[in-house]
């Protein structure tokens, strides 16, 4: 008995231990992705998500919000720096409930697009398009 109460205590502490050093991987895991998004390289981007999801059982929509580029999200970084192509990837593999709603300032993406001017850029029209 004492022996099983002792072996769930280990056990319990080292899923601690790997539940911290899992965090911090993914972290690492998406240090770059702001650099990688205002590049506009699609495919690094689709690689990045795939080993993120492979890896961590983790979708865009789960981690989006936690990333911040400059103070601003990832869809937003995009149409700040004209990538098109990464800007529509993270449009189509967003739930549209995501899109919709506010982000941390309290605007949506297209009430943010439109009060900077970027009504016109090709993501706006994916957007549009989506919700």
């Amino acid at each position: 008995m004492l022996k099983i109460v002792k072996t769930s205590i280990a056990l319990a502490a080292a899923s601690f231990i790997v539940a911290g050093h899992a965090k911090a991987d993914i972290n690492e895991a998406l240090q770059n992705i702001c650099t990688i998004v205002k590049a506009d390289d699609k495919g690094e981007l689709r690689k990045k998500m795939r080993m993120v999801q492979s890896d961590y059982r983790l979708k865009l929509q789960d981690y989006y919000s936690g990333i911040s580029c400059g103070g601003e999200s990832l869809i937003r970084t995009a149409m700040l720096n004209d990538s098109i192509e990464t800007g529509t990837l993270m449009v189509k593999k967003m739930p549209k409930g995501d899109l919709s709603s506010p982000e941390s300032d309290g605007l949506t993406i297209a009430a943010w697009a439109s009060e900077n001017g970027l009504d016109e850029s090709p993501i706006v029209a994916v957007l549009n398009d989506r919700i």
